[in-house]
């Protein structure tokens, strides 16, 4: 059965409000409700993965980008969705997403480059996230994607939960989600889920460390508050980047910091990802180990074991 994309129902919504009186309830068209999901976080959310840029030098050739990788990597059969017939990629017409960046707002059905960089260079967790989430649930799907390079938990995404000043992206995240369904104009949606995939800013501060677990539970808190969705589903992303942390390194305290958070938080979910991590030597961005070598691969599996999380917690 197809079902019905965004902007059917906004035909089915209008044409509700235009049936005759006379009608019973029962034979009016009746939209479903737009299942929303909410993905926040830094630079690996905004998504780094590099989809066909091949250049010997800067992009190591394409090995690893996402064309490469559905021909050569381990993962090329679960890619196989992502092009059509005719080898373009595929738009899916359930399932929107939204992002602004720079002030500039992109929105419309899901397919690759809903990323910081405009155009279709890349790709984020909110990829193969919308994927699973539109294949899993019956409803329409809108994506909320609010993520900037650079920014923390401890300081920028601080919330107001916690002590000291409520960080200034924190604030900015709630005002888009608002914005985002408000542009919604009436048409029924429910939040259904939040995934977060953030922390390399943490990762490099003691400090920022050492509360990284209180301000996760904070952050889910507040999120829940602000929104009114007390069971809100939340999937936090492993800072997966490197694969194994060595014994006693940041990365290592980090990671558990993390996992100590969410397990402290009823109906969320930790989902481990360092298993993602690909050599450089395979990869785009040889450099870049704070964004998984830009390997398109890896953001993949990110946001397939986020979506099917997600879809876990739905079910319980």
């Amino acid at each position: 059965m197809t079902r019905p994309s965004i902007v059917g129902l906004t035909a089915l919504y209008w044409f509700s409000l235009l049936t005759p009186p006379w009608v019973p309830q029962t034979e009016a068209a009746s939209p479903s409700p737009i299942k929303v999901f909410l993905l926040a976080g830094q630079s690996n959310m905004q998504g780094q993965g590099v989809v066909s840029m091949d250049h010997p030098r800067d992009y190591n050739s394409g090995k690893g980008n996402l064309v490469w990788s559905m021909t050569h990597s381990a993962s090329k059969r679960l890619m196989r969705h992502l092009r059509d017939e005719s080898d373009a990629w595929v738009v899916r017409d359930d399932v929107e997403i939204r992002y602004k960046f720079r002030g500039k707002v992109r929105q419309g059905p899901l397919t690759i480059g809903y990323t910081g960089y405009g155009g279709s260079s890349h790709i984020g967790p909110e990829l193969q996230f919308g994927h699973v989430v539109g294949d899993g649930i019956e409803n329409p799907v809108l994506l909320i994607k609010t993520a900037w390079g650079g920014k923390s938990l401890h300081v920028d995404f601080r919330p107001p939960g916690a002590a000291g000043e409520t960080g200034a992206f924190y604030t900015q995240m709630i005002t888009e989600i608002r914005q985002a369904l408000t542009e919604l104009k009436g048409r029924p949606y429910e939040l259904s889920g939040f995934a977060w995939m953030q922390g390399w800013n943490d990762m490099v501060s003691d400090p920022a460390i050492a509360e990284y677990a209180d301000n996760l539970v904070h952050l889910a808190r507040d999120l829940r508050t602000e929104f009114n969705t007390p069971t809100l589903p939340i999937v936090i992303g492993e800072l997966g980047n490197g694969g194994p942390a060595r014994p006693g390194s940041r990365m290592e305290r980090f990671r558990r910091a993390q996992k100590q958070g969410a397990d402290q938080i009823a109906g969320a979910s930790f989902v481990r990802t360092h298993a993602f991590a690909r050599p450089a030597e395979l990869s785009p961005n040889r450099t870049h180990g704070h964004h998984w070598f830009g390997n398109a691969e890896s953001y993949f599996l990110v946001g397939d074991a986020l979506g099917k999380a997600m879809l876990a917690l739905l079910d319980d």
